[in-house]
């Protein structure tokens, strides 16, 4: 958490206090609350987050600055706060660059690589490792609806909260993990699964806008996303109904969902997924560890 210096100016003090979650009364001034740890600060820029694939870092520049991943722009808000988010096998040497008081800087950072739970399973039934050619129109279908609701990008920064688990219980699936299904390896699983009955309660992690509610995608059964801002959308599969509907806006702890057991699954459960365009980072990094009372 950053502490707090006397001889701060007024103006740095408050983007500290913003950060550490204490309320601002300015109504200026963006209030985020984010209690995760600096892993940077200089020239102009703070990140905050964690070092490892699969992660999604938040920071923030002065108002009008901009900011280069890798040499590819980033969307900064008005306010300065932006996200920067790596997949699964993203490469460890990472270079962020940024524009401060007229002169452009760079920062190297080094993500920690994960170890992925793989699964080996021989001798299924054709038809459970490859969908039947009558479902691949309606798969295609269920693609272009979920990469449609994706494709918000305004300056909203619900992003810049902490976010909650949208449901407890048990986790029975993590990220990153993959099967190999008759010795084809499957798409590596990119959300968390919290095990629970159906009709259990889901709540939105964080404020956003709710792009899509599908009740029975071929897959994912009930799908619903919500988009945070930047592109940073979360994903919530297998619902067994939805309290929400494309368009409305949702504030965080508001229910939007039940779990179910819809799609292709072999038991009730949640999966919750998250994008930062088409980066699929693990949302496990933007919470607190599932309370020891769910598991």
């Amino acid at each position: 958490m950053p502490k707090l210096n006397a001889v701060f100016p007024l103006s740095v003090a408050l983007l500290l206090l913003a950060f550490s979650g204490f309320a601002i009364s300015n109504t200026s001034l963006p209030g985020p609350r984010l209690s995760q740890s600096q892993v940077y600060q200089g020239n102009g820029l703070t990140l905050f987050g964690e070092l490892t694939q699969g992660t999604l870092l938040r920071g923030k520049v002065a108002s009008g600055d901009k900011v280069w991943l890798n040499d590819k722009a980033v969307q900064v808000a008005t306010s300065g706060f932006f996200a920067l988010g790596f997949n699964r096998d993203a490469e460890l040497k990472q270079t962020v660059k940024w524009t401060h008081k007229g002169q452009t800087h760079q920062h190297d950072i080094t993500l920690t690589q994960r170890d992925y739970k793989i699964q080996k399973i021989e001798g299924l039934p054709p038809k459970m490792v490859t969908p039947p050619e009558s479902v691949l129109k309606r798969i295609r279908e269920d693609n272009q609806a979920v990469a449609k609701a994706r494709k918000l990008r305004d300056d909203r920064i619900d992003f810049m909260q902490d976010f909650i688990w949208p449901a407890t219980g048990p986790i029975s699936g993590v990220y990153g993990s993959q099967r190999v299904l008759n010795g084809k390896p499957k798409r590596p699983h990119f959300g968390v699964d919290v095990a629970g009955p159906v009709g259990q309660p889901v709540y939105a992690p964080a404020d956003g806008i709710v792009t899509l509610y599908h009740p029975d995608m071929y897959y994912s059964g009930g799908t619903l996303i919500i988009d945070h801002g930047h592109g940073i959308t979360s994903t919530f599969l297998h619902l067994s109904k939805g309290h929400v509907k494309a368009g409305q806006k949702v504030k965080q702890g508001e229910l939007i969902a039940e779990i179910g057991a819809t799609g292709r699954v072999t038991g009730a459960h949640l999966d919750w997924r998250m994008n930062w365009l088409n980066q699929r980072v693990d949302p496990t990094v933007l919470v607190p560890d599932m309370p020891n009372s769910a598991q």
